[in-house]
């Protein structure tokens, strides 16, 4: 069966450091994997304001 370069190169990694996926796992949990708050991302949705059309234009100028 055909490996790929990158494919063995992988399994090697992980063989010399089997600690890899986890460590990976951790770095994910710390920075991705965090309980969501519905009522504040409704409320910063709810306040944001609506950018104008043309923002290099200002609205009052005549």
């Amino acid at each position: 069966m055909y490996e790929s370069e990158i494919t063995r190169f992988i399994a090697e990694l992980k063989r010399k450091n089997p600690r890899l996926e986890a460590s990976q796992r951790e770095g994910r949990a710390l920075l991705w994997d965090r309980p969501q708050d519905a009522g504040a991302t409704r409320r910063y949705r709810e306040s944001r304001v609506a950018q104008q059309p043309y923002v290099y234009y200002p609205k009052d100028y005549t």
